[in-house]
């Protein structure tokens, strides 16, 4: 029997600072995160962020908690939900971190008889700090405790039609409804160096940005940049956006080592410094509004391009649980059940 598993980032149980502090370390101190060696890892996370974020991610999560609970949470719960509605297999719901684990995830559906799962990391670009520690863990997971599934994971689907198309028209439907002169997709940072990680001509990847244009290179499959600055490109195409007013960039960076560069808080400061008055903001990378959305970019980014000259600041919502982006995700389930039977027929 056949089953789904949706994997989201996670969250804290609640916005206190022990429970904040709990989600941090288990977040951090993965070393598809923080690709340090431990010793340093557990120097930098323990003996430095641990003793500070905590309090300061309190507050930020106390600014955009529902009364439901985490938005991320209640909004991967909605999207689940759907996609159980549009199709004939079990679909369950984990996160990567947090008390909602893979673990219990793996073991709903085993519970319902499911003995084949389908992992989908609901990430559109692959990295190694989101898609890959997802699937690192699934296998530590059936080892360990679920010999007996069979898994199948999913390939990034940054550049799935059916995706683009309907992001496409997420976009556009704000675009409609208000005035604006430059549309920034911002997408979560990296540090450089997972990319070269990632790349697997070892070391063919020069950072140059002329590669992440390139069609058809073998890399591209695990290069997160290129695969942020292709979204960007073929959503562009798809609304006929205009060159010049659409530009991509990369926010949440930690620590000194080189990130993804543009940095969006400080474009969204240029930006407005350089006299543009109405801007407007996607995060094509997260499918769901979370800390990093609804804080981050409409609270913080708004409050720098304001007070640089800035009047209109629009944050796009992310996906969602749109019925269009849940039938994207059934349309992946269904042809993964498709190929599965016609296999099995021959």
């Amino acid at each position: 029997m056949k089953g789904v598993l949706l994997v989201n980032l996670g969250s804290p149980d609640s916005t206190s600072p022990k429970d904040v502090k709990k989600y941090l370390d288990e977040f951090l101190m993965d070393p598809r995160v923080i690709d340090v060696p431990r010793w340093a890892r557990i120097l930098l996370v323990r003996g430095i962020i641990l003793n500070t974020r905590p309090k300061q991610s309190a507050k930020a999560y106390q600014k955009i908690w529902w009364d439901e609970g985490s938005p991320l949470i209640v909004l991967s719960e909605r999207l689940q939900k759907k996609v159980q509605e549009k199709v004939n297999v079990p679909v369950a719901l984990a996160m990567r971190y947090g008390s909602m684990t893979l673990k219990k995830g793996l073991q709903e559906l085993v519970d319902q008889g499911v003995t084949e799962v389908k992992t989908i990391p609901l990430y559109p670009q692959f990295a190694m700090a989101t898609t890959e520690t997802i699937d690192v863990k699934v296998d530590e997971l059936v080892a360990a405790h679920f010999p007996q599934l069979k898994i199948t994971r999913t390939p990034a689907f940054y550049h799935r039609e059916d995706y683009i198309d309907v992001l496409s028209k997420s976009i556009g439907e704000y675009l409609e409804k208000i005035d604006y002169e430059h549309i920034l997709f911002s997408y979560h940072g990296v540090p450089e160096r997972h990319i070269r990680k990632s790349d697997i001509t070892n070391g063919n990847c020069k950072m140059d940005g002329k590669c992440c244009f390139k069609m058809g290179s073998p890399q591209h499959e695990f290069c997160y940049r290129h695969q942020c600055e292709i979204t960007t490109v073929n959503v562009a195409k798809k609304l006929k956006l205009k060159r010049g007013t659409y530009s991509t960039t990369f926010q949440s960076r930690l620590g000194f080592d080189p990130w993804l560069q543009p940095y969006t808080d400080r474009t969204i400061e240029r930006m407005g410094k350089a006299g543009l008055k109405k801007l407007a903001v996607v995060t094509p990378a997260f499918v769901s509004d979370c800390l990093e959305t609804l804080e981050e970019i409409a609270m913080e980014g708004e409050e720098i391009f304001h007070e640089v000259g800035g009047t209109d600041f629009t944050t796009i919502p992310c996906l969602n649980d749109r019925d269009d982006f849940a039938q994207v995700l059934a349309n992946m389930v269904e042809e993964w059940r498709i190929v599965n039977t016609e296999t099995a027929i021959a």
